[in-house]
């Protein structure tokens, strides 16, 4: 009977460990991401660079604020990453949003004032909350 029992709770135990064990793992990424071109930025020269030139160079603007003496073009791009590991019994996550951000102040005329750019989203990382 003893050698019954072993059997018994060595059974509850190796169930109770593939009951633990049990999960998913996902591993994702935002594929609406297109990086702005760092070159262009060097093509752009304040006093000179026009409105027009600049959305030659990077597209159409994200945003476009109208200012007392005049415009802002605002471009906005993200890199997403997300990991996830779901147990029975407990979940681990984490996800990443990283930004690429230019700023152009363009004058009444639509000439360059200034510029700016924060570029991060390289930085963008998988995982866990631990």
């Amino acid at each position: 009977m003893n050698k019954m029992v072993m059997r018994l709770i060595l059974m509850v135990m190796a169930g109770g460990i593939l009951f633990q064990a049990a999960g998913c793992a996902v591993i994702g990424r935002d594929k609406n991401y297109r990086p702005f071109d760092t070159q262009g930025l060097s093509r752009i020269v304040p006093g000179k660079t026009t409105a027009e030139e600049t959305v030659r160079l990077f597209g159409a603007p994200t945003e476009v604020v109208k200012l007392s003496n005049g415009n802002a073009y605002l471009y906005s791009r993200s890199v997403a990453k997300a990991t996830g590991l779901w147990l029975v019994l407990v979940t681990f996550a984490n996800y990443d949003r990283q930004y690429d951000q230019l700023a152009f102040f363009f004058d009444a005329d639509n000439i360059l004032t200034h510029y700016g750019s924060s570029l991060h989203s390289d930085e963008a990382s998988y995982g866990m909350p631990f």
